[in-house]
C-alpha cells in the first residue's frame, strides 16, 4: 500500500496544512516590522494595520492558489449586503435580549448619557475594524483551509480556542468569572463559524460580530470584552452578582448572554441558507 504524498492530496493539490503554514509565514513577515515599530507603544500594532496585514496575507495566499479573494469573502453580489444586514439584526438581538431580561427583573436600569455623541463615531469605527480583523483572521483563509482539509467540527474546535485565546488578556483578571466569559466567547466562535458555513460568506459573521459589540457597548453602555467606552445609555446595576450582569467585562460574561449565544447557535445549526 502506497504511503500518502507528504505535500500533495489525492487531487494533486498542495495539502491544506502546508497552505496554513504558508499563510502564517507570510502573515509573520508582514506583522514583524509592524510589531518592531510599535514595541515601545502600550497600544501595540494599531487595529487598521493588523487588518491590512491579514488582508494582504490572504490576498497573497489566494494568488498563490490561483483563487479569487471572493472565495474567502463570499461572492460580492446582491446577497452580500442582505447577509450583512441579517447578521447585524441577529447580533443586535443577541445583546438586546439578555439586557431586556436583566431589565425585566429589575437588575439593571439605564439613563441617557448626555455626552454619548462625543466619541461614538470613533468607537463604532474601532469596533467595525476589530470585527473585520477578527473575522478575516478566524473565518477567512485559516478557517476555510481547515474546513476543506478536516471538515466542519474539527475546524470549529481548532479555531474556537484560538479565538478565545485572543481575549486572554481581558479574561486574566476576572477570577472565576473568566470561565463563564471564556465559555461565552468559545461558543460565540462556533456561532460565527456556523454563520460562515451556512452562507459561505463573511458578510453574516461580520455583521453579527460588529452589531453584537456595538449594541453591547456604544448603545447599552456595557463593557465590550473588558473595554470600557461611553454609550448612548449608561447602565446602573442593583447590587447584582457579576455572573448575572457580566460586571465590567460586559454582557459576554453573564449567564443570560451565554444562554442567548447558545440559543442562537442552536437556531443557526437548524437554519439553511436560501443561497444557491
Amino acid at each position: 500500500m502506497a504511503l500518502p504524498h507528504p505535500f500533495l492530496n489525492t487531487r494533486r493539490k498542495l495539502r491544506n496544512g502546508w497552505w496554513i503554514a504558508i499563510f502564517f509565514v507570510v502573515l509573520t513577515a508582514l506583522l514583524f516590522p509592524l510589531i518592531m515599530s510599535a514595541r515601545d507603544s502600550e497600544a501595540g500594532v494599531p487595529i487598521y494595520q493588523q487588518l491590512a496585514a491579514i488582508l494582504v496575507a490572504s490576498l497573497i495566499c489566494q494568488a498563490l492558489r490561483r483563487k479569487p479573494i471572493s472565495e474567502l469573502t463570499g461572492a460580492l453580489d446582491w446577497r452580500w449586503p442582505r447577509q450583512l444586514l441579517l447578521g447585524m439584526l441577529a447580533g443586535a438581538l443577541l445583546m438586546a435580549a439578555p439586557a431586556l431580561m436583566l431589565a425585566a427583573v429589575g437588575v439593571v436600569t439605564w439613563r441617557l448619557n448626555p455626552d454619548w455623541a462625543s466619541a461614538l463615531g470613533a468607537t463604532l469605527l474601532l469596533l467595525a475594524l476589530a470585527a473585520a480583523t477578527e473575522e478575516l483572521m478566524f473565518r477567512g483563509f485559516l478557517f476555510q483551509r481547515l474546513l476543506d482539509g478536516l471538515g466542519q467540527w474539527p475546524a470549529q474546535l481548532l479555531i474556537a480556542p484560538l479565538f478565545t485565546l485572543t481575549h486572554s488578556d481581558a479574561l486574566a483578571g476576572l477570577g472565576p468569572l473568566a470561565y463563564l466569559a471564556g465559555a461565552n466567547i468559545f461558543v460565540a466562535s462556533i456561532l460565527l463559524g456556523l454563520a460562515f458555513i451556512r452562507t459561505r460568506s463573511l458578510a453574516m459573521p461580520l455583521g453579527l460580530h460588529f452589531a453584537a459589540n456595538a449594541v453591547q457597548g456604544p448603545v447599552l453602555g456595557f463593557g465590550v470584552s473588558g473595554n470600557d467606552a461611553p454609550g448612548l445609555l449608561t447602565p446602573t446595576f442593583q447590587d447584582a452578582p457579576a455572573w448575572l450582569t457580566g460586571g465590567a467585562f460586559g454582557l459576554e460574561a453573564s449567564v443570560p448572554s451565554f444562554a442567548c449565544v447558545v440559543g442562537l447557535t442552536v437556531l443557526l445549526w437548524f437554519w439553511r441558507s436560501a443561497q444557491t
